[in-house]
């Protein structure tokens, strides 16, 4: 007996015998839904609401950002421990402050030494699986990066800059700066960045005006103590 009848009978209990079969009756007739079809029979199956705005699914787990390889400005690091071999950049350098050498041995001999050069601005360092050691010194963070990734090359380049990646950092071209003083402007072609002899293609110290063609082909173009550079052709 549901609820509702439950309580009806609690409300009427001094009905007659005849009074109750016919309120018995007339619950039956109401509990029957009068034959309009408005309630569901007993034990029929009712139909659930539908759910507004469709099903949603859950917003997936965003993967966790992979993190940057990078070598701290100051320190000995042991290749294959400490640092991966691999293709490394430094920025924002100032006054040559940052040094930085690849080394054959810990023995901290000038014999030990592979490449080593004082940064101003921008260098670009490739560490290599023979190299036994990575030192650093003053300089900003290294960073990792892809030996393949793509950018926006400029035409026109800080003459302080250091080095720039061809057909990344600089476009190919003829480059002309001008006002160079006492030979201290320095530029370089060079086909890597290991910073070995073998790695330069050309270079100059120049005074007054100095036009280097950078070539599809070359790797990097470095230059220190210069005025800007600005493609000509």
């Amino acid at each position: 007996m549901s609820q509702q009848q439950r309580n009806w009978f609690a409300r009427h209990k001094l009905l007659t015998a005849t009074g109750a079969i016919v309120a018995v009756v007339v619950i039956g007739a109401a509990m029957g839904g009068g034959g309009d079809g408005d309630s569901p029979t007993t034990g029929s199956k009712q139909e659930q609401p539908a759910k507004q705005g469709g099903d949603k699914k859950a917003p997936e787990p965003k993967a966790p950002e992979k993190k940057a390889v990078t070598i701290d400005g100051d320190g000995d690091f042991e290749v294959g421990a400490d640092v991966k071999p691999g293709l490394y950049r430094t920025t924002g350098n100032e006054d040559a402050m940052c040094y930085w050498e690849r080394a054959k041995s810990a023995s901290g001999e000038p014999e030990s030494i592979l490449a080593n050069d004082n940064v101003t601005g921008t260098s670009y360092v490739e560490i290599k699986t023979t190299d036994k050691l990575f030192k650093s010194s003053g300089c900003n963070e290294w960073e990792a990066v892809d030996p393949k990734a793509t950018g926006t090359p400029k035409t026109t380049l800080k003459g302080k800059g250091g080095m720039f990646k061809v057909g990344v950092d600089i476009a190919p071209g003829t480059y002309k700066s001008t006002g160079n003083k006492d030979a201290s402007c320095y530029w370089e072609r060079s086909k890597d960045a290991s910073h070995g002899m073998d790695s330069i293609l050309a270079n100059d110290n120049a005074t007054g005006t100095a036009i280097v063609k950078v070539t599809a082909k070359d790797g990097y173009f470095k230059s220190s103590d210069c005025g800007d550079w600005v493609k000509t052709s």
